[in-house]
């Protein structure tokens, strides 16, 4: 029996680094998250509806970038992975009963819908934790950013800022402006409920936020750092 697990957990460990090894240099062809969200399209009959067109992060606005990280993950270029200090205010708002957003950064989110599925678990989080450390490790930052902008859902069945752009913009991510881009990112949170196309009041105000926020990080001249 123990021969067996260490058998499955050595097979597993050499599994994960080499996906995480290939997909640092090739184009992601799809995330666990699309493949999911896939079925379910496929068998409520809308076969051909899932949106997704990699996009090379030369090819991104660079305010697409710099409105993520402003919306999601502000200390993306200096953390390892995890953001103590985003996950202490977390912790602080559960304690007092008060509402919060997740702490995941971006790295976390990469990991989470890229290669794990929908739900909540220890299990779920522990496998979250393991290809969080694997892709800081064996990936530049600038790679995990250009993953997240190809993978993130900015719609229903809508994947990646390329797909994003041309359904609620009409053009393509490298000409995105700021505002558009944050619009974009403004959905995040949700984009099932948000719609960048139709905004809700909502949406408007978050995206003034982020717009504020991309100012105050010194525009995208903040992604010199990654």
């Amino acid at each position: 029996m123990k021969r067996t697990f260490w058998r499955l957990a050595g097979l597993f460990i050499l599994t994960s680094l080499f996906l995480v090894i290939a997909l640092r240099w090739v184009p992601a062809p799809g995330s666990s998250v699309m493949a999911q969200h896939w079925i379910k399209a496929t068998w409520a009959g809308q076969r051909n509806a899932l949106r997704y067109d990699w996009t090379p992060y030369a090819d991104i606005s660079p305010h697409a970038a710099l409105a993520v990280l402003a919306a999601e993950d502000q200390r993306f270029p200096d953390h390892w992975g995890v953001d103590f200090v985003e996950l202490q205010k977390a912790l602080k708002h559960i304690r007092k009963g008060q509402p919060t957003r997740g702490a995941s950064t971006v790295t976390q989110q990469v990991a989470k819908n890229l290669f794990l599925w929908s739900g909540r678990s220890w299990i779920r989080k522990g496998l979250e934790i393991w290809f969080t450390v694997l892709l800081e490790c064996l990936w530049p930052k600038q790679r995990i950013l250009e993953v997240y902008l190809n993978i993130a859902e900015f719609g229903e069945l809508t994947f990646g800022v390329e797909a994003a752009s041309r359904r609620f913009f009409n053009k393509s991510a490298a000409h995105l402006t700021a505002g558009e881009a944050a619009r974009l990112a403004a959905v995040l949170p949700n984009p099932l409920r948000y719609r960048a196309d139709k905004p809700s009041h909502y949406v408007l105000k978050r995206q003034r936020w982020i717009e504020r926020q991309m100012r105050q990080l010194g525009g995208v001249t903040y992604l010199d750092k990654l």
